[in-house]
């Protein structure tokens, strides 16, 4: 039976990538579409001569997640990535001391010791409630809310009580912590979310308590060798991946997806279509502004997005003596977050995040050579700033701030290559709908069942995957919605999800 169905997925990544390498294995015919050259979408490298890059995401948090997608394919995902534990993770920066965070459980006991003035006297009571916190929650993300009857699970009635409405991450750990800055070690992973510590809700603390329950990962040659070896397994079990292929809009005949039409005017029929293109942006472009109701370009105008960022991607004839992973926290944090997320304006004193991989991998640069990623938050387009007009202005600022905060002296004549993109790069180059980086805001009135449904609910034989549908943005979670989707789909048309199906 799954032989005959055609599946189309718009867009090659995460997301998209390990809905095709799921279905391809359970016999389905699959074909990806991708503007591309490369797979991987924000998880794809980004190469500048010698230098490599990923242009999203750059640690692997929950790896068993990872590890449990190429295992329901047949595969073990050490055949095909190298994983590289990071401890300590990252290195934190305030303006008055710096706090190395470990997943070794001791060692981070010591650093909060050394750090902070009440210690380390939190940190057990954070560990056991945040566990036992977890362990409610992740049934409600791995599970589908495509309808009522779902929502009113027993796994979500267990959850309720867990959710912690009325609190924030940051006023939920304040439960464990007094200090505003040692709350901030435990909170500042929101940002992961494009939202801010304050708005965040309770539920998201569960992203700190991961880090320290599992560790992170870098995978060796970057995380977009992840994007590769998914596309590996695609093309070993008969999919087919189209890069340079855009797609130009969605099929819909009586509500009904039937295929896609490619930006050359070609016309591809699918039994079913898979929408990995970022949420908002599909439905705006995709798809002709009367075809839906709930999600019309007006009610979609009016939801909550996440912040953007302005990425720096600098090629260095020579090494800096910087940890994998730096977060460098503005002096006045509590105002650079209400600019980034309320006031939609510029911050001079910003927060900022540096990746210096090469410190663990020496396949990204040449030898004595770097690659050094500079992570800053900003307003989503929203705030209308004119970007061509300020980006230099603000790539200054941004090397100003290297070279004062982490000491990394005449930067700029060690430059060889660069890339910049910004909120506006986001939004007319990447098609992110408002540049808004990690798609829809993660507030509680647009989660679970309340954010768009992986079996999407204005379209017949429409599966959505990625950062934009339940369970929300980053890689882990990314891949919950390509595997909740994928059995769906089994379920639809009665094929066995096992592995062995």
């Amino acid at each position: 039976m799954s032989e005959k169905k055609h599946i189309v997925i718009v867009g090659a990544g995460p997301g998209g990538l390990c809905a095709g390498m799921l279905l391809s294995r359970r016999g389905f015919n699959v074909t990806i579409f991708d503007k591309n050259s490369e797979v991987g979408g924000r998880n794809r490298p980004i190469r500048l001569g010698e230098f490599v890059f990923d242009t999203g995401p750059t640690f692997l948090l929950m790896k068993h997640v990872l590890d449990d997608m190429f295992a329901l394919c047949g595969r073990r995902s050490g055949d095909y990535l190298h994983f590289i534990k990071l401890d300590p993770m990252y290195r934190l920066l305030f303006s008055d001391r710096a706090v190395n965070v470990y997943s070794d459980r001791d060692k981070m006991r010591e650093e909060l010791a050394q750090a902070f003035p009440e210690g380390s006297a939190g940190y057990d009571v954070y560990l056991k409630q945040e566990g036992e916190r977890f362990a409610k929650l992740y049934p409600c993300i791995k599970r589908d809310f495509s309808s009522l009857k779902a929502f009113f699970s027993l796994d979500l009635l267990r959850a309720l009580p867990s959710l912690a409405l009325n609190h924030s991450v940051f006023s939920n750990l304040g439960k464990y912590f007094k200090e505003e800055k040692l709350r901030l070690v435990f909170s500042f992973q929101s940002k992961y979310l494009g939202m801010s510590p304050w708005d965040c809700p309770a539920m998201f603390t569960m992203l700190s308590y991961l880090e320290h329950e599992y560790g992170i990962y870098h995978v060796q040659g970057g995380l977009n060798k992840i994007a590769a070896a998914m596309a590996q397994v695609i093309t070993e079990q008969g999919g087919v991946i189209r890069n340079n292929t855009a797609v130009a809009s969605l099929i819909i005949e009586d509500k009904i997806a039937k295929g896609v039409r490619l930006q050359d005017g070609s016309v591809i029929a699918a039994d079913v279509v898979i929408v990995n293109a970022d949420f908002a942006y599909a439905m705006t472009q995709l798809v002709q502004p009367d075809e839906l109701k709930q999600y019309s370009p007006e009610k979609l105008e009016k939801l909550d997005y996440s912040c953007s960022t302005f990425m720096l991607y600098l090629g260095l004839d020579t090494c800096y003596d910087l940890p994998h992973h730096t977060i460098a926290f503005a002096e006045d944090y509590t105002t650079n977050i209400s600019n980034i997320f309320h006031n939609k304006v510029l911050s001079k004193d910003f927060s900022f995040y540096v990746q210096n991989a090469c410190v663990s991998d020496h396949t990204l640069a040449p030898a004595g050579k770097s690659a050094l990623y500079v992570l800053v938050p900003m307003p989503n387009n929203d705030s209308h700033l004119d970007w061509p007009a300020i980006c230099a202005e603000k790539r200054e600022q941004v090397l100003d701030v290297l070279e004062a905060r982490l000491g990394l002296t005449g930067i700029r004549g060690h430059i060889e290559c660069e890339k910049i993109i910004t909120p506006q790069t986001w939004e007319m180059e990447e098609y992110v709908f408002k540049g808004a980086t990690f798609s829809l805001s993660h507030k509680f009135s647009q989660l679970l069942y309340w954010r768009p449904h992986n079996q999407f609910q204005e379209l017949g034989q429409c599966y959505l995957v990625g950062g934009g549908t339940h369970p929300g943005s980053g890689l882990p979670t990314i891949y919950e919605s390509a595997h909740i989707s994928a059995q769906l789909i089994c379920r639809k048309h009665g094929v066995n999800f096992g592995l062995e199906s």
